[in-house]
C-alpha cells in the first residue's frame, strides 16, 4: 500500500498539484512546469493507470481507500494524502465528485511519423478546439467508433487538462495522440501517406457524409474546426475535400463533438 498521509490544512504545500482546479490559466502553467495532469474519479485514475501513467500522489477521501487498493498497491512509494471532502473543496476550488483526485506524470508527446507507422485507418484531427469539454467528447466518441488516432493543432486545447479527460471518461489515455508541431503544414505530410484529408464545413462545393461514406477510402483524416468559426480558410484550401452533414429541421449544424461522433459511426470500417 502507499503512503498514507492524513492531512487537515488546506495550505500544507504538499497538495500544490491539487490547488485550484479550475483555475485554467494558473493550471496550464502550473501543469506545464511540473508535468502533470490531474485524474479525477475512480473510474478516471483506474484508467490512467491501466495506461501506465505514472502516479506523483493520490488525494483521496477515506472512503475511497479500500476500492482503490488495487491501484494504490503498485505505487507503493507514492503518497495517498487522506482529506475530508471539505478539505478537498478549500484546495482545489470546487465540490470534488465522489473526493478521488490523483496527480500523474505526462508522458513526452509522440512524433507523428512514429505514430503513423502503426498505419491508422482513420485519423481525427481537431483543429483550434478550445472548450475542454468538447475536446474530451470528441475524445470518447474516437474511442468508441474505433478511430485509431486523434491529433490536435497548436491552439487546440489540452486533452489532459482535468475537465478533458473528466469528460472523455479517461478514454484520453486510450487512444492514441499527439499535438501537431505546424498547422496545416502538417496535413502534407498525412496526404503523402495516403490519407484522404476530408474537412468537415458548410462550403458550396461540400460533398454529404453520405457520399464520403460511399468512397470507402482506405485512409482518412477527419477534421473538425473550432466552435462557432469552424475551419479557417487556408486549412480548407489544404485538405482533398469538404463534407457536410446533412440537417433536418431547420438545424444549421452540430455541436462539433456531436459532429465528429456522426461523422466517426458513418465512416466505420
Amino acid at each position: 500500500m502507499s503512503s498514507l498521509v492524513p492531512l487537515d490544512d488546506p495550505a500544507d504545500p504538499r497538495l500544490a498539484d491539487y490547488v485550484q482546479l479550475r483555475e485554467v490559466n494558473l493550471r496550464r502553467l502550473l501543469e506545464a512546469e511540473h508535468g502533470l495532469f490531474i485524474a479525477e474519479g475512480d473510474k478516471v485514475i483506474r484508467r490512467a493507470a491501466d495506461a501506465g501513467y505514472e502516479p506523483r500522489s493520490f488525494l483521496l477521501a477515506p472512503r475511497w481507500l479500500e476500492s482503490l487498493h488495487e491501484v494504490l498497491a503498485k505505487w507503493p512509494d507514492k503518497p495517498v494524502y487522506v482529506v475530508s471532502e471539505e478539505l478537498a473543496e478549500q484546495v482545489t476550488g470546487f465540490h470534488v465528485h465522489r473526493g478521488a483526485l490523483a496527480s500523474y506524470r505526462r508522458r513526452a508527446a509522440r512524433p507523428l511519423t512514429e505514430l503513423l507507422r502503426d498505419a491508422p485507418r482513420r485519423i481525427a484531427i481537431f483543429d483550434d478546439i478550445v472548450d475542454h469539454t468538447n475536446v474530451g467528447a470528441g475524445f470518447r466518441a474516437a474511442a468508441a467508433m474505433g478511430v485509431e488516432l486523434v491529433l490536435v493543432t497548436p491552439t487546440c486545447a489540452d486533452p489532459l487538462y482535468r475537465r478533458s479527460i473528466k469528460v472523455s471518461m479517461g478514454t484520453v489515455f486510450q487512444v492514441p495522440w499527439t499535438r501537431l508541431d505546424t498547422w496545416p503544414g502538417d496535413l502534407e505530410l498525412l496526404q503523402d501517406s495516403g490519407y484522404v484529408a476530408a474537412a468537415f464545413a458548410l462550403t458550396d462545393d461540400s460533398i454529404t457524409l453520405d457520399d464520403l461514406a460511399a468512397r470507402h477510402d482506405e485512409r482518412l483524416a477527419l477534421i473538425f474546426g473550432t466552435e462557432g468559426h469552424g475551419l479557417k480558410p487556408h486549412v480548407l484550401d489544404k485538405a482533398d475535400l469538404t463534407v457536410r452533414i446533412p440537417m433536418a429541421g431547420g438545424v444549421d449544424s452540430l455541436n462539433v463533438a456531436s459532429s465528429a461522433a456522426v461523422a466517426f459511426y458513418a465512416t466505420r470500417p
